[in-house]
């Protein structure tokens, strides 16, 4: 069934009136919950997190690898829910780029440090992030050098 104006639209929205809330409320969740988290992650961020050339993991060995690899499944899932908002954010109410650009920084594929070092030095990214830190009482995060 497509979507038309008139009244064919006016019987889509009854029909669906309790999707449509649903929809409304997931909106008004997800924009509450970023402006806590978002926020949040930013602050714990090591003031040089941007600041090496290469990220070298050591993963560990043993029985604590097995909590490793279930933390990573986890944080991995946790950034690919947080991209997928922040998407959607960049529609509807919410910190859209902050978003993804934290789900990005928690999942793992290659090539993600050289991309998130560039959106970092965007200078409205740039400002945005240091912004929220000076307002907790933080350093500013030091601009990655790209050269």
């Amino acid at each position: 069934m497509t979507v038309t104006n008139g009244p064919d639209r006016m019987i889509w929205q009854e029909m669906n009136e309790t999707l449509l809330w649903w929809l409304v409320a997931a909106s008004v969740a997800t924009f509450v919950i970023t402006l806590l988290a978002i926020p949040a992650i930013i602050v714990r961020l090591p003031a040089e997190y941007f600041c090496h050339r290469r990220r070298h993991p050591d993963p560990p060995q043993g029985a604590a690898a097995v909590l490793y690899y279930g933390w990573l499944i986890a944080k991995n899932v946790a950034g690919v829910v947080m991209i997928l908002l922040g998407i959607a954010m960049l529609v509807l109410p919410g910190q859209g780029i902050l978003s993804i650009l934290i789900g990005m920084s928690l999942t793992n594929f290659p090539g993600k440090y050289r991309l998130e070092r560039f959106l970092v030095s965007r200078p409205p990214v740039y400002r945005s992030i240091n912004w929220i830190r000076a307002r907790a009482g933080r350093s500013p995060i030091k601009a990655p050098d790209l050269s």
